[in-house]
């Protein structure tokens, strides 16, 4: 049964690559931007009301691969969402009631972040927080496969961001 008034935990998990002028951005601000999301969002899968979410910033290089192996897409993208909820694996209640429970990776690509950011005229920062949260609304099952739903979850991410 889930704790309403336990408090949100989550442990965010960011590494990244050697990407030159990336923001000065400390792990505790992409950690404070997922818990604030988290705590909004109110998802309600943890009986702990804890969270495990990975984070890595990347370069087009990479993210190619991954969107090639994946998702048979052979060119960089913004942001890839590996939900660990979409695969039905037997966790005991046991186990959720002692431990985080893992949401999955997000995989963000400076180099498009960058590119996008200089685009919209605006600072990295802000790209990165926009696909941070475009990621993590994937790892809580949100997805877009037509219009109305694609703004629907754009709308959540602006709602997100005035948050941060």
């Amino acid at each position: 049964m889930e704790n309403p008034t336990a408090p949100l935990q989550v442990e965010t998990f960011v590494e990244g690559r050697s990407l030159g002028d990336v923001p000065e951005l400390e792990i505790v601000h992409y950690q404070h931007w997922i818990q604030t999301w988290l705590r909004a969002l109110a998802p309600e899968l943890s009986p702990l009301n804890a969270y495990e979410v990975s984070l890595r910033l990347t370069d087009d290089t990479e993210i190619q691969q991954l969107n090639t192996d994946y998702r048979q897409q052979e060119n960089p993208t913004d942001v890839l969402s590996f939900a660990a909820l979409e695969t039905p694996l037997p966790v005991s209640e046991a186990l959720l009631a002692q431990q985080p429970l893992y949401l999955g990776d997000i995989i963000i690509s400076v180099d498009t972040a960058r590119r996008q950011a200089q685009t919209a005229n605006h600072p990295l920062t802000q790209e990165l927080a926009w696909l941070a949260a475009h990621g993590l609304l994937h790892l809580l099952g949100w997805d877009h496969p037509d219009d109305g739903s694609l703004t629907q979850m754009l709308e959540q991410q602006e709602t997100l961001l005035t948050l941060i």
